[in-house]
């Protein structure tokens, strides 16, 4: 099984920048992709940001050039750097990771706990 563990987020002025990270422990053969997705208030979740393996990026529209994400995969880890907040980037940011538990196994998704983050003069 996999454990995630989320850090990061709280509450800054527009403009600003804020540092989400993601880690994923326990056991399991290989994951698959790892990203962020975001719940505003009343609306539905959505794609922030996604890692895969073999590495590449996607980001949603609302976020491109403002936001980063990296992976440290030694770690079992991804960051996602967030430049140039907006009052609508405000939501509950929600790790997930995408993995196998044996090689030919069932893509399995896990859900982090969530994390705030508020954008707010």
């Amino acid at each position: 099984q996999v454990q995630l563990a989320e850090s990061g987020g709280g509450m800054v002025q527009p403009g600003g920048s804020l540092r989400l990270s993601c880690a994923a422990s326990g056991s399991f053969y290989e994951i698959a992709s790892m990203g962020y997705f975001r719940q505003p208030p009343g609306k539905e979740r959505e794609l922030v940001a996604i890692v895969t393996n073999p590495p590449e990026t996607n980001y949603a529209d609302s976020v491109k050039g403002r936001f980063t994400i990296s992976a440290d995969s030694a770690k079992n880890t991804i960051y996602l750097q967030m430049d140039a907040l907006k009052p609508e980037d405000t939501a509950a940011y929600y790790c997930n990771v995408r993995h196998r538990l044996t090689p030919y196994g069932n893509l399995l998704s896990k859900w982090g706990q969530g994390t705030l983050v508020t954008v707010s003069s």
